[in-house]
């Protein structure tokens, strides 16, 4: 285990906020198996094994099969994503990477294309949303407890 403080404790008004973005998003317009790749995604970008072990879990629970969970590291060369899934993916990388070149107008008018603009926002929030937990979990060394 980490030696590292743990925000629970240490900043428990910060967690519950981030809390109440999990509880708009659990009520979102969201698909669960596409919450759970947008989070693995960013996760594996981030290089949050906690959030991944975590989400692969939560995903397989939700009978996604462990091909398209592999696959989701090449997502762009893989014939297993339909194009909604493509577009959030698109967004998910551009999003968690957006230091790099932002969001590209494509990637955006893609999305609001296919998702319309309150399951774009939504989706948006949801990457934010993961972006914020994996940089968490990363600077203080959270380990994920398997049952």
């Amino acid at each position: 285990m980490s030696d590292r403080i743990q925000l629970a404790s240490q900043a428990p008004a910060a967690i519950k906020a981030m809390m109440g973005l999990e509880s708009y998003l659990g009520g979102s317009d969201i698909s669960p198996v596409l919450k759970e790749l947008i989070k693995l995604r960013a996760s594996m970008i981030n290089g949050c094994a906690y959030c991944i072990e975590m989400h692969a879990e939560v995903a397989m629970q939700q009978q996604e099969t462990p091909q398209r969970l592999l696959a989701l590291a090449a997502w762009r060369e893989s014939p297993l994503f339909d194009e909604r899934e493509r577009a959030v993916l698109a967004l998910t990388d551009e999003v968690t990477l957006i230091a790099d070149r932002g969001l590209s107008e494509e990637n955006y008018q893609q999305g609001l294309a296919l998702l319309g603009e309150t399951l774009l926002a939504q989706c948006l929030m949801q990457i934010v949303t993961i972006n914020a937990w994996n940089r968490i979990a990363v600077a203080t060394r959270m380990e994920h407890q398997h049952r």
